[in-house]
């Protein structure tokens, strides 16, 4: 191979490399951040089910005054 063709496929062997550890790179955040995406639809689906249990109990018991808080608080 020429001067030239040999520097043109080290220049392209070097940005295959590069892009690769680009890849491996963007794959761990993308693994960590749908791993956090996951753990938030959990959580979230655990408190509307509180947030539902919560609001069945209030509508089932009777509204007392000691409950309620002044507007003011």
């Amino acid at each position: 191979m020429t001067t030239s063709t040999d520097e043109r496929l080290e220049r392209l062997e070097s940005r295959l490399m590069l892009t690769e550890d680009l890849i491996d790179a963007l794959n761990t955040t993308l693994y960590r951040q749908q791993r956090l995406i996951d753990d938030l639809q959990t959580a979230v689906r655990e408190l509307v089910g509180r947030l539902r249990a919560v609001q069945a109990g209030q509508n089932d018991a009777p509204l007392r005054p000691e409950d309620e808080i002044p507007p003011h608080w």
